[in-house]
């Protein structure tokens, strides 16, 4: 009887391979850095939101702050999902865009916080 749970792809052993291949040190390199990038950002963007521009803070700049974290999980399930393999690589292109969007929308947050013009 076979064990379904060992994996050999016609070949000979075990087969580890990720289901799309290694991904190179310049990729994941690129990944951690605009990943990074984007989690500071975030995390300035909220923080400004409860501290700037005044105490108590404003309600529509936490209702902004609420918005961005929602926008950064969907984000975040697409990264887990691509890195676990159920995605192909195809979608790290959407990731990267939404990433982009993100930022851009902490800019607008954040200077609609410190009220700049």
């Amino acid at each position: 009887m076979d064990d379904f749970s060992t994996r050999t792809y016609g070949t000979s052993g075990l087969d580890n391979r990720p289901l799309f291949g290694e991904t190179s040190a310049r990729d994941r390199i690129i990944n951690l850095a605009v990943g990074g990038f984007t989690v500071v950002i975030v995390l300035v963007t909220v923080i400004s939101s409860v501290v700037f521009p005044s105490m108590p803070p404003r309600p529509l700049n936490i209702f902004f702050a609420v918005c961005i974290l929602l926008a950064c999980g969907s984000t975040v399930v697409l990264i887990f999902w691509y890195r676990q393999g159920d995605l192909e690589p195809k979608f790290r292109k959407l990731i990267y865009y939404k990433l982009g969007s993100i930022v851009l929308l902490c800019l607008c947050a954040n200077l609609y916080f410190h009220d700049i013009r």
